[in-house]
């Protein structure tokens, strides 16, 4: 947070897929962002709803989607929380080495290279080694989670199934609880980024996606105003 941080309002939202699958990640995320902005509120207001901030607000943020539409309206700017962790240099992150992973980068973060950066910058400081995968940052394929409600059930196992062969290593590092779950569902063993962080082992919870997705949808309603 180096950009004018006494300038602007901070603001972490955690998104609705990381308040559902790691509800108690959402203080330990405010307790790291705080030591680098003492200033930042916890903001919950879906992404999709008017955000009610003020012109001129910082929203850092968990999620590709909320990156992308925080960013877009007007008066506002988004910064990841992976970014945000990558810069603080006294920030204690537990060792991992020699953990071998590829990372799956969230179709909606493709433009966003510093992010891809942040990601990869993260996992070495922990003692991670990356192979890349063929289609990777901006070449990124979309994991199929994406396409719920748009696809068949059976069109959006097909493209969760050909993203995770496309992972060469059996471990895929991610940064979003839908990637996470589409890498299990395709036959690959997710690392969620913030379980490596928090010193957590990676558990992908609900694999029905329409549970899955019904619990988000409940955030959502419940966040928007």
């Amino acid at each position: 947070m180096e950009q004018n941080k006494t300038e602007h309002k901070w603001y972490f939202n955690p998104s609705c897929t990381l308040a559902v699958c790691r509800p108690a990640y959402v203080e330990q995320w405010m307790d790291v962002l705080q030591k680098a902005e003492p200033s930042i509120q916890l903001h919950t207001v879906c992404c999709k709803s008017p955000h009610g901030l003020p012109d001129g607000s910082v929203v850092v943020n968990h999620c590709s989607g909320c990156n992308r539409r925080f960013d877009a309206q007007e008066g506002l700017s988004a910064v990841t929380v992976w970014e945000v962790l990558d810069q603080m240099e006294d920030f204690p992150l537990p060792q991992y080495g020699p953990m071998t992973v590829t990372v799956h980068d969230s179709c909606a973060f493709r433009d966003r290279p510093k992010v891809h950066d942040a990601v990869r910058s993260l996992l070495r400081k922990m003692g991670i080694t990356i192979v890349e995968a063929e289609y990777s940052r901006e070449k990124s394929v979309c994991c199929g989670g994406s396409k719920y409600g748009t696809i068949s059930p059976e069109e959006m196992f097909s493209m969760q199934k050909r993203r995770a062969e496309q992972m060469p290593c059996q471990l895929v590092a991610v940064t979003c609880p839908s990637c996470m779950k589409s890498m299990a569902i395709g036959g690959k063993t997710p690392v969620y980024l913030p379980d490596l962080i928090f010193g957590k082992k990676t558990d992908v919870g609900e694999l029905n996606w329409d549970k899955y997705r019904q619990a988000v949808t409940a955030y959502q309603k419940a966040h928007s105003l």
